[in-house]
């Protein structure tokens, strides 16, 4: 088992998406931007089903009202998002001093 793990970490480290780089702050950066790529992915499943109840509402007042809520909150938590990973990103960037 031991040899298992010292040929692993010897193993050369390649960051294909960011060019290189296999320090502690770009791999804290990749899993903070895949989270946060992951949350817009709910927000905008939350805005699809929220466009379905609201198709499906067939004039209900109380269905109709729950779609459009659903579809603000969706949009709501998109924009949360972009506005996380812009600020992510600038404080990489300008205040750590990563590329």
């Amino acid at each position: 088992m031991k040899d298992i793990i010292t040929k692993l970490a010897e193993l050369p480290k390649v960051d294909v998406v960011n060019g290189g780089g296999d320090d502690l702050v770009t791999n804290i950066t990749n899993i903070i931007n895949a989270i946060i790529a992951i949350l817009g992915i709910v927000c905008v499943v939350v805005m699809i089903i929220g466009g379905v109840n609201y198709m499906t509402s067939s004039g209900d007042a109380g269905k109709v009202k729950k779609g459009k809520d659903t579809i603000l909150y969706g949009l709501i938590g998109l924009v949360i998002c972009v506005l996380a990973f812009a600020l992510v990103n600038f404080v990489i960037k300008n205040i750590i001093g990563q590329n």
